[in-house]
Parts: C-alpha cells; structure tokens; sequence
C-alpha cells in the first residue's frame, strides 16, 4: 500500500488521546472525538519531531498504570 503524499506546506497539529497517544491532523480540519490538540502546529515533518520527544513511552496510559500497581 503506497502512502499519501502530503501536499507541500500544508499545516498539522499534533493530537492526543486520553492514552496518550500521539499523532499528527491536518490543521484546520475538525479533530475526531477522543483527541484533543497537544500543543504543536507546523509542518507534518517538525510536528513528527517535536512528538518524538514528547512521546518516550509507547505503552497505552492504561498499561502504565496497571503495571505500576
């Protein structure tokens, strides 16, 4: 399955769940029920990056908390 080009400049936000999860939307398109905005805007490309330092822990919010005890 090929990938979607994303067409030059176009703007993200990157989104959130309440696992925490991360991913990255389209700026200015409504934001599916369960995401909320997590504080970047930009480029899909620097949006990508600033979630690679946020997002250090892949495990579902769930998962961490059931492990913990």
């Amino acid at each position: 399955m090929e990938q979607e080009q994303d067409p030059v400049g176009e703007a993200y936000t990157a989104v959130v769940n309440d696992e925490e999860q991360y991913s990255v939307w389209p700026a200015g398109r409504t934001i599916p029920a369960g995401w909320r905005e997590a504080g970047k805007s930009g480029s899909k490309d620097e949006c990508l990056a600033w979630i690679a330092t946020v997002w250090t822990d892949m495990r579902p919010l769930s998962v961490r908390r059931s492990m913990e005890g």
